[in-house]
């Protein structure tokens, strides 16, 4: 016989659950509630996890910054053997600049785009015979 996973059953279970909470018009509003609070937590989640990593790549960019001046310092006093590592600094610092400014800036875009599902939920349905 075939061993179906846990997970597998609960699944089967949690589904079995919403269509029949489904046919009553409490239940039906239940889910539709958990799906609006679950789709605007999912929503603050991403935004937080993108200024999370647009600032960790920001403070990466200062440190190369940083190791971009040391060895500015070292290559003008003579104790550099060519300007290889400082080239690399700089690269690594605008890169990481790039990567920090451009996760802010999805953030923004994301947060000024409309909301499908508040769209959906101010439209007011059509009557028949109108």
């Amino acid at each position: 016989m075939i061993q179906v996973s846990t997970l597998k059953k609960f699944g089967i279970v949690a589904r079995v659950a919403a269509q029949q909470a489904g046919r009553s018009r409490t239940g039906s509003a239940v889910l539709k509630g958990i799906r609006a609070t679950a789709a605007s937590v999912g929503r603050v989640l991403h935004q937080l996890w993108l200024e999370v990593t647009g600032f960790t790549f920001l403070v990466l960019s200062g440190i190369g910054a940083l190791a971009g001046f040391r060895e500015y310092s070292k290559y003008q006093t003579g104790h550099a053997a060519g300007p290889g590592r400082l080239i690399l600094a700089i690269c690594f610092a605008a890169s990481f600049a790039w990567f920090g400014l451009s996760s802010f800036w999805r953030v923004k875009r994301k947060s000024r785009e409309p909301r499908a599902a508040s769209r959906e939920l101010r439209a007011k349905p059509e009557l028949p015979g109108r």
